[in-house]
Formats: C-alpha cells, sequence, structure tokens
C-alpha cells in the first residue's frame, strides 16, 4: 500500500506532498480530514522565516484566523521523523499537544525541532510527510519579502495562497 499524497496548489506553484501514516498516523489522519474537507482552500502562508522554514494552514487573505472543526492531535514528535529540510511538520503553541491545523515546511534541516525528551521543552515538532515535488515552490515562498502585520511578525509583502490542498493519486 502507497502513502497519501497530498497536492497543495498555492499562488507559487504546486507543492506534491509525501505523509507517512504509520510514523504518525493521528497526525497524518488530522491533515487528511481538513484536506478532505476543503478547509486550506483560500489560506495562505503567513509565517515565511528565510533559511527556516514556511507555516501556512490557518489564516485567510485578510489575516482572519479559520476556525478549526477538530480537538488538538497528541504530539507525535517522538516518532523518529527528523524536521529535516523538505518535511512537512504542525505547528503548535507552547503546549506539546496543540497542533490543529497549521502547519510548516521545513526549507533548511531544524535539528532544533525534533524530539528530545517527554517535556515542554524537549517534546519537538512533528514531521509526518515531505515535499516529493515542488521544493523549487517552497524554496521561492521561503525567499519572499516579508514585514511585521499585528500579531504576525514574518507575514510576506505579497500573499502566498493555498487555492486548494487535495488527494493526489498516482
Amino acid at each position: 500500500m502507497s502513502n497519501p499524497m497530498v497536492l497543495l496548489e498555492t499562488t507559487s506553484g504546486d507543492i506534491l506532498l509525501e505523509l507517512f501514516p504509520e510514523k504518525a498516523p493521528e497526525t497524518v489522519a488530522n491533515f487528511l480530514a481538513y484536506v478532505d474537507e476543503g478547509f486550506y482552500e483560500g489560506t495562505i502562508f503567513h509565517r515565511v522565516i528565510k533559511n527556516f522554514m514556511i507555516q501556512g494552514g490557518g489564516y485567510t487573505l485578510r489575516l482572519a484566523e479559520k476556525p478549526t472543526t477538530r480537538p488538538p492531535v497528541k504530539n507525535e514528535a517522538a516518532t523518529g521523523l527528523k524536521n529535516e529540510r523538505g518535511t512537512i511538520a504542525m505547528a503548535r503553541t507552547a503546549d506539546p499537544h496543540s497542533a490543529t491545523v497549521q502547519f510548516f515546511i521545513n526549507s533548511v534541516d531544524n535539528p532544533g525541532l525534533d524530539h528530545t525528551e517527554e517535556s515542554l521543552e524537549g517534546y519537538g515538532y512533528c514531521a509526518f510527510g515531505k515535499v516529493v515535488e515542488g521544493l523549487d515552490v517552497v524554496d521561492a515562498i521561503s525567499k519572499t519579502k516579508t514585514k511585521p502585520s499585528g500579531i504576525h511578525d514574518d507575514l510576506p509583502v505579497d500573499s502566498v495562497m493555498i487555492n486548494n490542498a487535495s488527494r493526489f493519486e498516482l
């Protein structure tokens, strides 16, 4: 059985993701449920930090936070997937088990985001898939000029929108 694939169609180009349910089953199921309901359509990459990551999935073009429809998922960062270049991981608050819809794609290796221990400081961020096509799009987005705006410190000057997120069959 092959791993599920998701195509993110953005205003900067397409990003094809392969997800790893055997490593992060709850996280993948949560992400796919939001994909299947069309949640990500019309959201933006609202946090872009060069040489770090691009984050999106939770805000509309008008910077309104989209209300989530499911409870947070248990952090599965201890399963061994690393926050390496091209991996997709769940964003969260200081609470390790607070991830809902926002995700980020690592534009470089980020070992400081990996699980090291069962503590608030060491829990890490759950990587649950990787970019298989479109890493050049991730790189282009990561080089986007940003500005502070309200609560957002690294908002792209020219918005990068997710037009659609859907399951993809090879």
